[in-house]
């Protein structure tokens, strides 16, 4: 639900900081006194397009700031994870947009530069915005067939049709892309085949490889390795002249010395140390050379698989290393040319895709006939109600290709009077008409969820007495499930409300702005008579209104 908005430099508002809670709120006061200024701002944080228009008189820029509260927003709190703006808060989520009085401006989420377009895109799953405009979602076909698919509860069946879909679709394609040229893509098959079986054959990896080389350049140089190996212990140890008999006869004789000097004995441990290290040095190399042996054998298989991949990496112009990932390329593109499969076989999987989707689709069709059929007549009750007689509602199907979406786009419509036909939603030529239809459409859909919160504006146009305690009783009835704002002139609807805001234009330094008050129950009397008084506000009038507030309340909690 939206927790606050903070508005600066806006047309006529120079600072205002609101604060909004769940449930039912009216935003009332005189004509002209920019009621509707709140909702327009919040839309520029959410995405709408605007110009430097908006920016107030004499200011360079504006800013505005919408908090969410994303407590029940699960779709919400996905697109933001989904898309890296996640907050380290993840119940909360901040829209800012900055607008310059050149046109310019920039929008953030979360503290992050991001497009409108993203920003419409998370607000849709927050918000929906019901009024005399252009692009509420209710006018939106496909926004028309998501809310009769949630009042259907269609979601597992759609999820399904998604993944069949791909799958024909996937496999249509690779058919196509077949057909298209049979005899060259046979020819690339046996190409790939034959390359791929070369590239499996050299089992290759990469620690493999460096072991093989390894293993060759030791095997290759064993002999050389054995007689310098056999050279060194001859020369150590074996010889007549070896190096450690002449140290030791060189310790023994500085050993006797020694025994006349003391000053010699720390030479004698050196030499003796040395010959220690010699002989460990002597008995490390014969170890070695035990290990070490000449295999003409192996080290032709060696050479043979050293050959082998050097000759594949000169044939694909690759690092030897590269040849796993070439390998998988190889494959990748079989797989999407059939992966060997013949177009007759591609032919009858595409087949059997095709049937499992259409069996699905079907039944989605089904399932949304019969929610159109209840979803109808329900909201047709409703616009009974609310100033509208002998009005109805109507879902109409248009067959289309096959989607993800299923088989068909729906239409709502709608016969505002008696005696008219129906026609579409999106054509109703009374503003105030298409707001309570909206309002109509709302009510059956809130027991199914949908966004957490609901901005109706003027949703009281051409109405009045008993029609408008009606649309106050739905607005708060709504507000249960979701946070309702409306702007509204009438007492009635405004009497009905959980909180109430009063919008007022005042003079300030010459300058007229626009300021927006939480009301107390003593300011709410207040504003309720002066709507029902008008100008001249009497006691009788204050005494009615306090009454109309006494009795909104406990007609509707009771």
């Amino acid at each position: 639900m939206l927790r606050s908005l903070t508005i600066r430099d806006f047309v006529i508002v120079d600072s205002l900081e609101l604060d909004f809670e769940a449930g039912f709120t009216t935003l009332t006061g005189e004509t002209g006194a920019g009621k509707s200024i709140m909702i327009d701002a919040l839309s520029l944080a959410l995405g709408a397009r605007a110009d430097g228009n908006v920016v107030r008189v004499g200011q360079a820029r504006a800013e505005i700031t919408a908090e969410f509260d994303l407590t029940n927003a699960n779709d919400a709190r996905r697109w933001l994870q989904d898309n890296e703006l996640a907050d380290d808060d993840a119940n909360v989520t901040i829209f800012r947009r900055v607008l310059d009085m050149n046109g310019r401006s920039k929008s953030f989420i979360n503290g992050t530069s991001v497009t409108l377009s993203q920003a419409r895109d998370l607000s849709e799953r927050l918000i929906d915005i019901h009024g005399q405009h252009e692009h509420q979602s209710l006018l939106k076909r496909d926004s028309q067939l998501t809310l009769l698919d949630g009042f259907a509860n269609n979601a597992s069946l759609l999820q399904t049709l998604t993944t069949l879909h791909g799958n024909w679709s996937q496999l249509a394609s690779t058919r196509a892309a077949r057909e298209v040229n049979e005899a060259a893509i046979l020819r690339e098959f046996e190409d790939l085949s034959y390359q791929i079986s070369e590239f499996e054959k050299l089992n290759f990896s990469a620690a493999r490889w460096e072991e093989t080389l390894a293993d060759q350049r030791r095997l290759a140089n064993a002999a050389s390795l054995i007689a310098s190996t056999d050279a060194a212990i001859e020369g150590l140890s074996e010889s007549e002249s070896a190096a450690l008999s002449k140290i030791d006869e060189i310790a023994a004789d500085l050993s006797h010395a020694a025994d006349t000097d003391p000053a010699l004995r720390e030479s004698v441990d050196l030499i003796e140390s040395a010959s220690v290290e010699l002989r460990e040095a002597v008995t490390s190399l014969r170890h070695y050379l035990r290990k070490l042996d000449v295999d003409p054998a192996r080290l032709a298989e060696l050479d043979r698989a050293i050959s082998d991949v050097q000759e594949i990496a000169r044939k694909f112009r690759i690092e030897p290393k590269r040849i796993p990932e070439m390998l998988q390329q190889k494959r990748d593109r079989l797989s999407a040319l059939g992966g060997g499969q013949s177009l007759d076989e591609l032919i009858a999987q595409e087949r059997v895709a095709e049937a499992a989707y259409m069996e699905a689709a079907k039944k989605l069709t089904k399932t949304r006939q019969v929610a159109a059929k209840k979803f109808a007549q329900s909201v047709t009750q409703s616009l009974q109600d609310l100033a509208m007689p002998g009005g109805r509602f109507g879902v109409e199907f248009v067959p289309r290709e096959p989607s993800a979406n299923g088989l068909e786009a729906c239409e709502f419509q709608v016969a505002a009077h008696e005696g008219q036909p129906l026609g579409a939603l999106a054509k109703i030529a009374s503003g105030g008409e298409l707001s309570r239809v909206s309002l109509a459409i709302q009510m059956m859909a809130s027991a199914k969820g949908g966004v957490g919160t609901m901005i109706f504006d003027e949703v009281d146009s051409g109405i009045g007495g008993r029609v408008a305690e009606v649309v106050g009783r739905l607005l708060r009835a709504l507000g249960h499930h979701h946070q309702v704002l409306a702007v509204t002139h009438l007492p009635q609807v405004a009497a009905c409300a959980m909180q109430q805001f009063q919008v007022v234009k005042l003079p300030r330094d010459g300058v007229v702005t626009t300021s927006i008050t939480p009301l107390t129950a003593a300011k709410r009397v207040d504003e309720i008579a002066r709507m029902l008084g008008g100008i001249t506000i009497t006691v009788a009038t204050k005494r009615a209104a306090a009454e109309m507030l006494t009795n909104a309340t406990q007609k509707l909690d009771r």
